[in-house]
C-alpha cells in the first residue's frame, strides 16, 4: 500500500493554466490577420509537502495567467525576478473519535475531539543561490481528554533556517542552518511527523551535495522539544542528539538505492528493561522502485549502542509490494506490506533488544495509533482503487503478533500497553482499515480514515478492548 498521498498535500496551490492556439481552418499563409496563441513555457508551482521547495519566480513571466492573491506569492524585491518574497499557509482540520485508545487499558477511555494545525510561511529568495525560509504553526486540540506535546502546541516557530547553494567539485552542494524539517524515504524512522498534529522539527545544520545520480547529506542536529503550553518556547532538547551521513543513489538496477548511519543520544531514557544514559547508533539500507506495474520499497535497521549499563542489540525490516493493473477503468493496486522489529529477549539480561523506531512518521500503519514499530510482527494485504483521478480508496486487513513474549506490546511513540511485558501470547490482534481521499478543488482535499482493531487475548487480559477509530479531515494549501 503506498503511502505517498499521506507524505503530500496532493493539491496544485492556483491551478496551471495554458493558452493553447485555437482550432482553424484557414491557411496562415493566406490570412495575414491570422496569429497562432503560443503557449505560455512556464506552469504554476504545486503546494509542495516542504513548502520550502516552492519556486514563484514564474510568476514573472507575463504570459502565465494572473490568480487572486498572487500580489502575495510573487512580491517582487528588485528587477531580477529571482530577488522575490512568497507568502503561504496550511490549514488541517481533523475530527477523531477513538472509543479505546491504548486499547482501553486505564486510565484511558473514549474520545473525541478536533485536532487543528495552522501554519504560515514566508519564504525570502535572494537570487538562485540564498533563501531565508520561516514558517509558524499553531496546532490545537479541542475536547481532547488527554493532551500530550505531539497534539497542541500554541503558536511557535515551525522551521526558521538560512539556505545557501554553491556549485562545489562537479556538483552542487546546499547548506541549511536553523531550525528545519528532515523526512528519509517512506518516512518510517526519520519524519516530519505529519500524522500527529504538531511536526517533528529538528535545530540542525544541514549540507547536502548532488552530483549526477549521488547525492550525499550530513547533519548535525538536536530534536526540538515541542511545549504545549506557552507561545514561541519550543527550544532545543539538549538532552537529545541526532547525527548522521546519509546517501543516495538513483537507478540502481530497476530502482534507487539509499542508506545512512545515525548516532542517537539521549542522556536519560527509561525503557521497560533498561535506564540510563542512551547511545544508540543506527545502520539504515533503503531500495525502492517500480517496474512494469510492480512497484516495492525495502528498508532494514540494524541498532547497536548502550542504555545504562545494557547493551543495545536491536533490528527492524520494513517492506511494501504492490502491482497496479492499468487495463482496468479503476486501476485496482494489490498490495501487501510485511514488517517486523525486535524486542527484548532477556528481561534481566545485560542485552536490550528493544527497537527505537527513532522518529517514525506517526501513520505508517493507520491513524489510530493503535500500532507502533517496535516489538512487532506486521503482516497487511490492501486493495487500492482509483475510481477518477480526484478519488483514492483504500482497504486494508492488518494481522500482528508481538516478536517476542518477553517484551510489551507497543503503540506509536514507543508507548507500552500496560501489563503485556511477559504475559500472553505473541498473538497481538487483526485490524481492518478503510481509508478514502477526495480532492475536492485545487487546494482543498479531504480524507476519511475508518478501523477497527480486534484485539487478541494479550490485550483483553491485561483490561484492554477492542479499538475503533473514525477520522474525518480536511486539508487547505495556499
Amino acid at each position: 500500500m503506498s503511502l505517498d498521498s499521506y507524505l503530500a498535500c496532493v493539491v496544485l496551490v492556483c491551478g496551471s493554466h495554458q493558452l493553447f492556439a485555437a482550432e482553424s481552418d484557414q491557411n496562415p499563409d493566406q490570412n495575414p490577420d491570422f496569429s497562432p496563441v503560443e503557449v505560455c513555457p512556464v506552469q504554476r508551482p504545486t503546494a509542495n509537502f516542504n513548502r520550502y521547495k516552492e519556486d514563484w519566480s514564474v510568476l514573472a513571466n507575463p504570459c502565465l495567467e494572473r490568480e487572486p492573491l498572487d500580489s502575495l506569492k510573487y512580491i517582487v524585491l528588485s528587477d531580477d525576478p529571482t530577488y522575490y518574497l512568497s507568502l503561504g499557509g496550511n490549514l488541517r482540520e481533523r475530527w477523531e473519535v477513538n472509543n479505546s485508545a491504548a486499547f482501553g487499558v486505564p486510565p484511558f477511555k473514549p474520545d473525541s475531539y478536533v485536532i487543528q494545525r495552522v501554519e504560515l510561511h514566508a519564504d525570502l529568495h535572494l537570487g538562485n543561490d540564498v533563501q531565508v525560509f520561516t514558517q509558524l504553526v499553531d496546532a490545537s486540540a479541542f475536547q481532547k481528554d488527554y493532551v500530550s506535546p505531539v497534539d497542541r502546541s500554541p503558536l511557535n516557530v515551525e522551521q526558521a533556517f538560512l539556505a545557501v547553494n554553491e556549485e562545489f567539485d562537479q556538483g552542487n552542494l546546499k547548506w541549511r542552518l536553523g531550525r528545519q524539517e528532515m523526512a528519509f524515504d517512506l518516512q518510517r524512522f526519520v519524519a516530519v511527523r505529519d500524522g500527529p498534529n504538531v511536526r517533528q522539527a529538528f535545530d540542525a545544520v544541514w549540507a547536502d551535495w548532488e552530483s549526477g545520480d549521488w547525492r550525499i547529506i550530513g547533519f548535525l542536529s538536536q530534536p526540538v522539544q515541542d511545549s504545549d503550553t506557552g507561545q514561541f518556547d519550543d527550544t532545543s532538547n539538549r538532552h537529545l542528539r541526532f547525527n548522521g551521513l546519509r546517501f543516495e543513489k538513483k537507478d540502481v538496477g530497476p530502482g534507487n538505492l539509499s542508506g545512512f548511519v545515525a548516532q542517537f543520544d539521549h542522556d536519560q531514557t527509561n525503557y521497560l528493561f533498561a535506564r540510563g544514559a542512551e547511545r544508540r547508533v543506527a545502520f539504515d539500507l533503503h531500495y525502492d522502485g517500480k517496474l512494469n506495474g510492480y512497484d516495492w520499497d525495502i528498508e532494514s535497521m540494524n541498532q547497536s549502542g548502550h542504555v545504562g549499563d545494557k547493551t543495545i542489540s536491536a533490528w527492524a525490516i520494513g517492506s511494501i509490494f504492490g502491482y497496479t493493473d492499468t487495463s482496468y477503468a479503476w486501476r485496482p493496486r494489490l498490495g501487501v506490506q510485511f514488517d517486523v522489529a525486535s524486542g527484548n529477549r532477556s528481561p534481566n539480561g545485560g542485552q536490550l533488544g528493544t527497537f527505537n523506531p527513532l522518529f517514525p512518521n506517526g501513520y505508517y500503519f493507520t491513524l489510530a495509533s493503535y500500532s507502533g514499530d517496535t516489538n512487532i510482527v506486521h503482516l497487511k494485504p490492501s486493495v487500492t482503487l482509483n475510481p477518477n483521478d480526484t478519488l483514492n480508496v483504500i482497504t486494508a486487513v492488518g494481522l500482528q503478533w508481538r516478536e517476542t513474549v518477553a517484551d510489551a506490546v507497543y503503540q506509536q511513540g514507543m508507548m507500552a500497553v500496560a501489563n503485556t511485558a511477559g504475559r500472553g501470547q505473541l498473538w497481538t490482534g487483526i485490524y481492518t482499515q478503510l481509508r478514502a481521499e477526495q480532492t475536492f478543488m485545487r487546494n482543498l482535499v479531504g480524507a476519511i480514515e475508518a478501523v477497527h482493531f480486534q484485539v487478541g487475548d494479550t490485550i483483553r487480559q491485561a483490561g484492554g478492548s477492542n479499538g475503533n477509530y473514525f477520522g474525518a479531515e480536511l486539508k487547505l494549501c495556499w
